[in-house]
C-alpha cells in the first residue's frame, strides 16, 4: 500500500483557493511526489436575514451571506522534502488548510 497524506483547502474566495492549491500541486510535483485531484468539495454556503429595525417594519431586512469553498487533494509517495515544503509554505489570509497523513 502506497503512502498518502490528504489535504483539504478551505477559503472563503474561490480564486485564492484555486491559487493556493496550484501552488502546492507545483511544489508537491517539484519534490517528485504524485498528487490526485483537486477535487472540488461542495460550497458550503450560509445565508441570514436581520431586521433592520427592532419593533416596525418587519418587511424591511437586511441580507447576509458567507461561502466556504473546499478542494481536495491527495500527494501520493511522498518523501521528507515533500512534507517540509508543504508544512512551509504560506497560505494567503482567508485560506485554511486541513492536513491528514
Amino acid at each position: 500500500m502506497s503512502q498518502r497524506i490528504r489535504l483539504i483547502i478551505k477559503g472563503y474566495d474561490s480564486r485564492l483557493v484555486d491559487k493556493s492549491v496550484l501552488d502546492i500541486v507545483n511544489m508537491v510535483i517539484e519534490t517528485g511526489a504524485k498528487v490526485r485531484g483537486p477535487v472540488p468539495l461542495p460550497t458550503l454556503r450560509w445565508k441570514m436575514a436581520v431586521h433592520k429595525s427592532p419593533h416596525i417594519d418587519a418587511k424591511s431586512k437586511e441580507h447576509y451571506g458567507m461561502s466556504i469553498h473546499k478542494r481536495l487533494l491527495d500527494v501520493v509517495d511522498y518523501n521528507s522534502k515533500t512534507i517540509e515544503s508543504i508544512s512551509h509554505y504560506h497560505l494567503p489570509y482567508g485560506v485554511n488548510i486541513n492536513i491528514k497523513y
